[in-house]
């Protein structure tokens, strides 16, 4: 390389070559990313609409942009169809055309006119290399593709999102006005006027200033990096929800007060059933355990089926506002009701509970012992008979039954060859070696 040109050394033959199926690749590249962002649905929006404020202003900047594009794309163009017909020219390139595709390929050989060079120089025209234009033209495509990826972001997301208020808005106002709740009568129907006027004007604005919407990542430097800024959005959205559950409170008790009744009488009944169900229960805990102290069971609330005939009264009246805060009373106090009756079962029941437990672990054992062939040892048999007699005897005196099982398991695991059963506790301390 010993022949030099303003371009630098001039490039041999495989160079060229090289350049040239580098750069044909660039053109490929850059020529399908101008046809995305032309047929981009953001930047069709952007043009047939009647833009306002920032994205007036930089949309006006970014379809100078786009021009500017293509101007520098066809200069591209230009230059790299040159280089390639003097290429062509001969399979063996001469000198005179290496150091002629040295400047084109290498040098500031491309003259873009019509505002290339960067704002502010003051030039009408810009002189660049294939390498530094493309450059340019990745810059003016970054800063137009961003404009064009974050208006339609914006439009993408706000407009339907705001529709979907707006509806809900309507339902909402529908329904306070079934209720009585009106502008000028109530807080609540003034709120909905306000939250009207500015969903309104929200849309408006976004529609015609979606830029004005966008709020850049931060550190980010690729085209459309942000996130549409909902706050005036996500605001009144809350306002709306605080109106809409104040005005579903009497909704829901004028709509669902009759069902609300149906369910409070059945819980109740439920409660009284269980509670029914103890008291029986008692009475058979009582005369089949021994020496057992049984809670006492109480009898239904009367007070609670009261308060429930007060509140079908209210309902036939129409007085919601005192309807609601008894319906939601009673709705506790019946579940506490119910709750408290279930416990009451249980703890009546745990004596028959224990048995069936220590029932369950003779058997086991009994179990346990036949498979090791040993059901017919004599100590075994006589301590089974003497702890299934004492379970299965009415009344049952669960602690020496419990004493029974345990010297059965103790005699079985002697015979078995493992250790003793530790002395238990009594009969609210049901462990067990495992079977």
């Amino acid at each position: 390389m010993g022949v030099t040109d303003p371009a630098g050394p001039v490039m041999d033959r495989d160079e060229v070559d090289r350049a040239l199926a580098r750069l044909g690749q660039e053109h490929e590249a850059i020529e399908t990313s101008l046809l995305a962002l032309q047929d981009h649905a953001g930047r069709r929006l952007l043009e047939g609409a009647a833009l306002t404020g920032v994205t007036k202003d930089r949309w006006a900047v970014t379809e100078v942009s786009v021009t500017l594009l293509w101007t520098c794309f066809d200069a591209y163009t230009d230059a790299l169809r040159s280089a390639r017909e003097i290429r062509s020219r001969r399979r063996w390139s001469s000198r005179e055309d290496l150091v002629a595709l040295t400047g084109l390929l290498r040098g500031d050989s491309v003259t873009v006119a019509g505002g290339a060079a960067p704002l502010g120089t003051g030039r009408l025209s810009e002189t660049f290399s294939l390498v530094s234009l493309v450059d340019r033209m990745n810059e003016l495509y970054a800063s137009s593709l961003d404009v064009v990826v974050s208006a339609d972001a914006v439009w993408s997301a706000l407009p339907a999102r705001i529709d979907l208020l707006a509806a809900e808005l309507g339902r909402t106002r529908r329904l306070a006005h079934s209720v009585g709740v009106r502008p000028g009568e109530h807080p609540a129907g003034d709120d909905l006027e306000r939250i009207t006027r500015t969903l309104t004007g929200l849309r408006e604005d976004v529609i015609s200033d979606p830029l004005a919407f966008w709020v850049p990542a931060e550190g980010s430097s690729a085209p459309g990096g942000g996130r549409p800024d909902t706050t005036v959005y996500d605001r009144e959205a809350r306002a709306l929800e605080d109106v809409r559950r104040e005005i579903d409170a009497v909704l829901t008790v004028r709509q669902d007060a009759e069902e609300r009744l149906i369910r409070l009488r059945d819980l109740l009944s439920r409660a009284d059933r269980t509670l029914a169900e103890a008291r029986t229960a008692r009475g058979e805990v009582l005369a089949k355990i021994a020496a057992t102290e049984v809670p006492v069971v109480s009898g239904p609330p009367t007070a609670l089926q009261e308060q429930l005939a007060a509140a079908a009264e209210y309902r036939r009246q129409a007085r919601w506002h005192r309807l609601s805060p008894l319906l939601e009373s009673l709705e506790r106090k019946a579940e506490d009701e119910l709750l408290r009756a279930r416990e009451s079962l249980t703890e009546v029941t745990a004596p028959l509970a224990v048995r069936a437990e220590l029932r369950g672990r003779l058997d086991a054992y009994r179990a346990k012992v036949a498979r090791h062939g040993l059901a017919e040892d004599p100590l075994l048999i006589e301590r089974y008979d003497a702890a299934r007699r004492m379970l299965w005897s009415a009344p049952c005196d669960l602690r020496v039954a419990e004493q029974a099982v345990l010297r059965y398991q103790q005699a079985a695991a002697e015979s078995l060859g493992t250790p003793r059963v530790p002395q238990q506790g009594g009969p609210q301390d049901h462990g067990s070696e495992s079977s």
